[in-house]
């Protein structure tokens, strides 16, 4: 039985959420929460749950900062992100305070039982909208650098893809939780357009990738 906390502080929506997991007998929720305080109540009464579906935006302790805060109540949850937001600046953030899934509101109960229970068995997930958003965005670069290549150089998809993400500014660690690839496996995607295009450093590579169509 997976063992599920509920914290979302619109009543309406929280029974909706939990009229939903409900459908799936092999759910059970444990608790619900109005806030990220009463989650670290739950806690530090010794009480325990396998994930925490949270609203980021909850009054007296957000999504966020309840993250940081179970680091220490209880490191072993899982915690899963629901959303309005769709900003990729809080996808990010989300993930790297350690998240374990994100959802966006307008999720179906099938995406949502799933993620659960693929958050339950370790791995990670990003909503399907917000997925499709990010390969649309990839396909473009990858389109742009079809149709207009300026460079002998072969750059695979993946070289690409950090590039823009190197672009946009985002550590290696950023890029990490975003690609979900270790930092290492980072690394050599960085020191690979480094050593292909003859960059001394980062500004140099972004500049190399305007200025021959890879990025825009």
């Amino acid at each position: 039985m997976l063992q599920v906390l509920l914290a979302e502080d619109h009543t309406i929506v929280r029974n909706g959420i939990r009229m939903l997991l409900e459908t799936d007998k092999s759910i059970h929720i444990v608790a619900e929460a109005e806030n990220g305080l009463e989650v670290l109540e739950y806690f530090a009464r010794g009480l325990k749950t396998d994930i925490v579906l949270a609203d980021i935006n909850m009054p007296g302790l957000d999504g966020i900062s309840l993250l940081r805060e179970m680091k220490t109540a209880s490191p072993d949850t899982k915690i899963v992100m629901l959303s309005m937001h769709d900003n990729e600046k809080y996808v990010a953030q989300a993930f790297l305070e350690g998240a374990s899934g994100y959802l966006l509101k307008n999720v179906n109960a099938d995406e949502l039982i799933f993620a659960l229970k693929h958050v339950s068995g370790g791995g990670k997930y990003l909503c399907a909208e917000l997925t499709m958003t990010q390969l649309d965005k990839s396909l473009k670069n990858s389109q742009n650098v079809l149709l207009h290549p300026t460079s002998d150089i072969e750059f695979s998809l993946r070289e690409i893809e950090v590039l823009g993400l190197i672009a946009e500014g985002l550590t290696n660690n950023e890029m990490s939780e975003r690609l979900f690839i270790s930092k290492r496996t980072i690394e050599g995607h960085r020191q690979n357009l480094i050593d292909k295009t003859g960059a001394r450093n980062t500004a140099s590579l972004i500049r190399f990738a305007v200025v021959n169509g890879i990025i825009q």
